[in-house]
């Protein structure tokens, strides 16, 4: 496959998966907003922080509300990270590697841009919000689900779902991060039914609320949480489970393409980290620690990938 090609697949899905993880956390600070209205700037500002666009952000507003920060993220245009960016770069992407895709496939993520241009064309308001993040999240997931129930199992699949992962996983660590040095007022609410209830929020911005009480029952604390979202190998946005499928869609480029690149063994690098520490050995070292350490992994895997495979050469 050519590497501008493959590099169209990857970010497409990237982006993708940017349009949802931006609404998913604007759905937890809005949540958290409303549990801690005394506080509500330093919730907001959390979710730009943990969208990695604070310098943007600002840049053209002073203060972080409800509606500059909602604005900022779904339809600021000079913001390359907003839903209706991504959107875009997403179907451009399409567009480009247009031949390599299903005819199902290029629909669905047309009829994804199309929809939310229209619903994102003027500013949302807090009540319109929940209605308008569910259709980001729901149109997200039917170009996933024609991926899956219409592509061959090829290359072209894999770079699509490396590109997904490795979105997912930075977003999964991101969230993490944040919530444990930006959303908790204080050490001494470790542990509290606020840090609890805050906790519980950030479940539910990974759609991960009904699988840990699944396997856990009424017990919600910060430890148990943070182990659920790194190591449990079972959810789709954990660190671990990420990391799998990447290693597994290299994997097989690896095979498909008759040679292992460095990228390989970096991923493998990190999955073996991740699968060598326990939450104890984890919470040790320090959990903004681990987590810094893994985004910068992440990201350095992911220039990685776009080295060995040529994607801008």
């Amino acid at each position: 496959m050519l590497g501008k090609t493959a590099g169209g697949l990857y970010w497409m899905f990237r982006y993708l998966e940017r349009s949802e993880n931006n609404a998913r956390l604007l759905e937890a600070g809005f949540r958290i907003a409303l549990t801690r209205s005394a506080a509500a700037e330093d919730e907001w500002m959390s979710v730009i922080q943990t969208a990695g666009v604070q310098t943007g952000f600002l840049e053209r507003h002073d203060t972080a509300d409800s509606s500059t920060v909602t604005d900022y993220l779904l339809r600021d245009k000079t913001n390359p990270s907003s839903v209706i960016s991504v959107i875009e770069a997403s179907r451009n992407n399409a567009r480009l590697v247009r031949t390599a895709l299903t005819r199902e496939v290029w629909e669905a993520t047309n009829e994804c841009w199309l929809t939310l241009k229209d619903a994102l064309a003027r500013p949302v308001r807090d009540r319109e919000l929940p209605e308008v993040l569910g259709l980001i999240r729901q149109q997200s997931a039917l170009v996933r689900a024609a991926l899956h129930g219409t592509m061959l199992r090829n290359d072209i699949y894999d770079f699509a779902r490396i590109g997904t992962f490795l979105e997912r996983a930075d977003n999964t660590a991101r969230i993490l991060d944040v919530k444990y040095y930006v959303l908790l007022p204080s050490v001494m609410h470790v542990g509290s039914s606020l840090d609890n209830v805050q906790w519980e929020t950030i479940l539910r911005s990974v759609s991960a609320q009904r699988a840990y009480r699944w396997l856990h029952g009424g017990d919600i604390n910060s430890r148990g949480i943070a182990e659920f979202l790194i190591s449990d190998r079972r959810l789709p946005r954990s660190l671990v489970f990420c990391y799998t499928k990447i290693v597994d869609n290299l994997a097989y480029l690896a095979e498909d393409y008759g040679v292992r690149e460095e990228c390989h063994v970096k991923a493998d690098e990190v999955l073996g980290r991740l699968r060598g520490h326990t939450i104890e050995t984890i919470f040790e070292q320090g959990l903004h620690e681990f987590l810094e350490e893994f985004i910068r992994d992440n990201n350095a895997l992911a220039g990685q990938i776009e080295q060995d495979y040529r994607f801008y050469g």
